[in-house]
């Protein structure tokens, strides 16, 4: 497994360059850019301006990984999703244009007004058209296990299964509906199939981290884990500590 970092949160106010150097100081190997952050990479950013984001990475040990969107597929009214898919497919191109894997997208809940199944199968739906996109441009789709609902892993499963796309996949959330009787295994074991990412946060919290890593490696994940933590008044530190004990957890349970 490998290390990146979102830039939700500790790294939202860092200018690229900035983010840049930082995790590369801190040995940091990817980061995924979180929509709206001051990084200002974003689908409005013109040919010349997307090229410099790509060679600049291409001179850094820090690899673009993907685009953290807030793209969503859950509301009832078919404009606002297909709004939805519009902006999803804009910062596809914008990862095909900078060189990124993937474009993380959510679910925010299930709709009242269309209940569970049918949300569960318009999202599905959604994914679908945009997986076709992404899949025509090399970008792989990424939905995070988010949201009111969407987040138990049993409706994440269903929107995958509802999206039957092999470019779709998920962002495990690390989420405390992950845990079922004190473990991860259940939801891990439904999931597995799909997760092509995963998001971690507090790593000294209640979370069960030390059985997600276990569960991780006896799978043979070999993709990315980004920290997604909160807001700290000495972020370099933070990075540097959190760098340590993500790799005494990876060594641990090797």
């Amino acid at each position: 497994m490998l290390l990146g970092a979102v830039t939700y949160n500790v790294l939202k106010d860092w200018d690229l360059e900035t983010i840049i150097q930082k995790l590369e100081a801190a040995g940091f190997e990817a980061v995924e850019l979180r929509a709206q952050h001051k990084h200002g990479v974003e689908p409005a950013l013109p040919a010349a301006g997307r090229k410099r984001v790509q060679e600049r990475f291409s001179r850094s040990k820090v690899r673009l990984l993907s685009y953290g969107s807030t793209c969503e597929f859950h509301s009832p009214d078919a404009a606002v999703r297909q709004k939805n898919i519009e902006e999803a497919k804009q910062f596809i191109e914008l990862a095909h244009d900078t060189g990124a894997w993937g474009v993380k997208v959510r679910p925010n809940g299930i709709s009242a007004e269309l209940g569970r199944e049918k949300t569960i199968q318009v999202i599905g739906d959604c994914l679908r058209e945009v997986g076709d996109y992404g899949a025509r441009m090399g970008i792989e789709i990424w939905m995070e296990v988010h949201g009111r609902d969407t987040q138990n892993p049993p409706v994440s499963a269903a929107i995958m299964k509802a999206a039957r796309h092999e470019n779709v996949g998920l962002c495990w959330n690390s989420n405390a509906t992950d845990v079922v009787n004190g473990s991860l295994k259940q939801s891990f074991d439904l999931l597995r199939p799909w997760i092509k990412n995963v998001h971690i946060n507090e790593l000294a919290g209640p979370y069960p981290y030390r059985e997600l890593f276990a569960l991780l490696r006896a799978s043979k994940y070999d993709r990315y884990t980004l920290c997604e933590a909160q807001e700290s008044k000495e972020p370099e530190r933070f990075l540097r500590w959190y760098k340590a004990l993500w790799t005494e957890l990876n060594r641990s349970c090797a």
